[in-house]
């Protein structure tokens, strides 16, 4: 356990070191002026000596190595800058927003369990059936829409034509049902297929057979055995596509004006904001990479395999 931390630990350092160097390079080499856009006028209506200025002022006449160096130097003490926009610390804004990400993805994926673990268990359990059937067009049908385009559709049905639920901000639990719908269903299509390949597998495979010898029933067996062993390959799955479902929150969060740190980092973005932008590439990689390494761990205790293999080579 000690050498899997240990090489854990190291992962993270080189992780940190990579993502940190390579969004600074690409930030600073993406098209557009943050000198520019600070002083909000176009290149004809300032003198270049004032740009100039600027631009010394804020460290931009310097070799990328030494500005990425000066930034390094201050994000281990904890510092990330500035915005360049709003003048306040990017940490401060960052837990600001941070919260209303997490709410919305939380309430995606408690809409992505709801739909994808029934689905998919009912159409392992009556394969080729009509249920089946369905329940698998309904899935290819959700992988074929796009998030935004069913965002849109919520928007108009639900608060346009049926003025049932807001649309757009954060004011209560109320405001999040149309994004974790969007994002939920948008997502759920992959699981729904997934779980029933793997449930399938599951069911095919020699324990079970054992345990339905034993005279174990049925319910049991499918709950207790199939379902546990069915698992490991849609966690993996599931760490593989964080980074998907960031993207797509970043999406529903700008569709519904939802205040959260993807809607900030789009702001952002436009607003040539290289602390926040970095920021938040440096927090959500982080937040991934620690994801990633949980759904790590946790396979390993799901799978009885990797355990016996560890043990023998230990």
């Amino acid at each position: 356990m000690l050498s899997i931390l240990t090489r854990k630990f190291l992962e993270v350092l080189f992780f940190i070191m990579f993502i940190t160097f390579i969004s600074f390079l690409f930030i600073r080499l993406a098209p557009g002026d943050p000198v520019l856009t600070i002083l909000n006028v176009d290149e004809l209506s300032v003198s270049q000596e004032q740009v100039e200025a600027l631009r010394e002022d804020m460290g931009f006449n310097k070799p990328l190595l030494i500005q990425y160096g000066h930034w390094l130097l201050h994000f281990v003490q904890l510092d990330f800058g500035h915005s360049y926009a709003t003048g306040q610390p990017v940490m401060d804004m960052i837990m600001m927003g941070l919260p209303a990400t997490l709410e919305l993805t939380v309430g995606s994926l408690i809409v992505m369990l709801a739909i994808a673990v029934p689905l998919g268990s009912v159409s392992a359990l009556y394969r080729n059936s009509w249920i089946d059937q369905v329940s698998r067009l309904l899935s290819i049908v959700g992988a074929a829409i796009p998030s935004f385009w069913l965002g849109l559709i919520f928007i108009d049905l639900f608060g346009v034509r049926l003025n049932w639920l807001p649309t757009m901000g954060r004011d209560g639990y109320v405001t999040l049902i149309l994004p974790a719908l969007t994002l939920g269903l948008a997502i759920s299509s992959v699981y729904v297929r997934l779980l029933r390949s793997s449930l399938l597998d599951s069911l095919s495979q020699e324990f079970i057979r054992a345990a339905r010898a034993r005279g174990l029933t049925e319910r049991r067996i499918f709950f207790v055995h199939a379902f546990r062993h069915s698992l490991p390959p849609v966690i993996t799955v599931f760490g593989v596509s964080l980074g998907s479902l960031i993207g797509g929150v970043v999406v529903v969060e700008v569709l519904f004006a939802y205040p959260g740190i993807g809607k900030m980092v789009v702001d952002a973005i436009r607003q040539r904001d290289y602390p926040l932008i970095q920021g938040y590439i440096l927090i959500m990689g982080v937040i991934v990479f620690m994801a990633n390494t949980c759904v790590d761990l946790s396979y390993r205790n799901l799978n009885p395999e990797m355990k016996l293999k560890e043990r023998e080579n230990s």
